[in-house]
C-alpha cells in the first residue's frame, strides 16, 4: 500500500530525489565509492557543495545582490544562537508566535536586550499578531515566517529600518515572496529541502562585522563565508539530498510553480475541515499556514474511529503536537496533491458514516 506521508519533519522528498541520493550512496558518480566516504575536499563534492549554494540564491532571486549561502550544521536551534551572537550588540525585536520563536527569544537574552513587539501566546499562538510597533534603533527584528506546531504563516512582512531575520524552517522555497526584503534567512533542510543534518543560512554580507564581541570560529558567519562553508567537515548526505531536492525543485519552474500546487493543496483540506461540521481549525483563518493545517475533532468519541481510518488508507504523521492536540497535516513540496486528497477523503467519509 502507497504511504500518505504528512509527518511534520523529518518529512516527504521527491522519489527521484530518494533514488539518485540512493544510488550515491552505493557509488557515486561512477567513482566506485560512496558518497558518504569519498574526501569532503575532494572535487566531485566540492562541485556538490558549490551547486547547492547557487541553486538555494538562484530560486530565492537573490543572485547577485550581496548574499551568500551556507549549509550548517545544528539546526535552526543553533542559528537562534549565531545570529544573535553575530548581530545583536544593544538591542533587538523578536516576534513570538510559538514555540520556536520562544526559543529563539531565550537564545538571543544572553547576548544583549531582547524586546517582544508582539507575541500570540495570550491564545496558544493560533494567530499571528498584527498591527504591533518596532521601536528604532533595532540591531534586527527577528520573525518565524511559519509555524509549525501551531499551523499558523506570516503573510505579510512589516516594512523596518532594522535588518529582517527570519527563521523559514518550515516554509522555505514553498512560496514566492520578495526576498531581498530579508537579510538573513535560515532554515532547517528537514522540511522542505532534505532531511535532517543541515541548515541552510542565506545572509546579506554586509550586515556582518558589527559587533564589538569576539565570535567563536564555528559560530562566526563571515568565518563560514570565507571557508565557502567548508570551514569544518560538512554533512555531505545531507547537503547532497539538499541539492537534489533544489534540482527537483528547479526543473518543476521553480517556487511560483511549487506555490500553486500548495494552494491547491490547502484549500483542499481547510475546504473540508470548513464545511464538515466533524473537525474544526486551530488557527484563525486569515492566519493559516500552507505547509501545517491544524484541525480538531469536534466529538473526541470519534477519535478511534478517524484514526482506524487513517490507518486504513496508509496516512502517515497526522498526529498534532502534544501542545495543541487535534491533528496537523504537514504539506510540504514534494508531499502530492493525491496525498492530500485521500486525507480528505478520509474525512468525508467519517462524516458518511459517523
Amino acid at each position: 500500500m502507497k504511504k500518505h506521508n504528512f509527518s511534520a519533519g523529518p518529512c516527504v522528498l521527491p522519489q527521484e530525489v530518494f533514488l539518485k541520493a540512493s544510488e550515491a550512496v552505493m557509488d557515486f558518480n561512477g567513482s566506485g565509492l560512496s558518497l558518504i566516504e569519498i574526501s569532503h575536499r575532494s572535487k566531485d563534492f566540492v562541485e556538490v557543495m558549490e551547486k547547492a549554494r547557487s541553486l538555494a540564491l538562484e530560486l530565492l532571486g537573490l543572485e547577485n545582490k550581496g548574499y551568500k549561502a551556507l549549509f550548517l550544521q545544528g539546526g535552526a536551534s543553533m542559528q537562534f544562537l549565531m545570529a544573535a551572537y553575530n548581530l545583536l550588540e544593544n538591542k533587538a525585536g523578536y516576534l513570538n508566535t510559538g514555540t520556536w520563536s520562544s526559543k529563539a527569544v531565550k537564545e538571543a537574552k544572553m547576548f544583549g536586550d531582547v524586546i517582544e513587539v508582539g507575541s500570540s501566546k495570550d491564545e496558544n499562538f493560533n494567530y499571528i499578531p498584527k498591527g504591533y510597533n518596532i521601536p528604532d534603533g533595532l540591531d534586527y527584528l527577528h520573525l518565524t515566517s511559519n509555524n509549525t506546531i501551531f499551523g499558523t504563516q506570516i503573510k505579510k512582512f512589516p516594512k523596518t529600518e532594522a535588518p529582517l531575520v527570519c527563521d523559514m524552517s518550515s516554509d522555505i522555497f514553498s512560496r514566492q515572496l520578495d526576498f531581498t526584503q530579508f537579510d538573513l534567512i535560515y532554515a532547517g533542510a528537514q522540511k522542505n529541502m532534505g532531511p535532517a543534518g543541515t541548515t541552510l543560512v542565506v545572509i546579506k554580507e554586509d550586515i556582518l562585522g558589527k559587533v564589538t564581541r569576539q565570535i567563536p570560529s564555528m559560530l562566526d558567519y563571515q568565518v563560514h563565508i570565507s571557508k565557502d562553508s567548508m570551514f569544518n567537515t560538512p554533512p555531505v548526505f545531507a547537503v547532497y539530498t539538499s541539492m537534489l531536492t533544489l534540482e527537483w525543485l528547479k526543473n518543476l519552474g521553480g517556487i511560483s510553480a511549487i506555490e500553486e500546487t500548495n494552494d491547491k493543496k490547502a484549500q483542499l483540506v481547510y475546504s473540508e475541515v470548513d464545511l464538515n461540521p466533524l473537525f474544526e481549525g486551530f488557527a484563525k483563518k486569515e492566519d493559516r499556514s500552507n505547509m501545517n493545517a491544524t484541525f480538531n475533532l469536534t466529538d473526541e468519541k470519534l477519535k478511534e474511529t478517524f484514526e482506524s481510518m487513517v490507518k486504513d488508507a496508509g496516512i502517515n504523521g497526522i498526529n498534532g503536537h502534544r501542545s495543541v492536540g487535534g491533528y496537523r497535516a504537514s504539506m510540504y513540496n514534494a508531499l502530492s496533491l493525491e496525498s492530500v486528497g485521500i486525507l480528505v477523503d478520509v474525512m468525508s467519509e467519517l462524516e458518511r458514516t459517523a
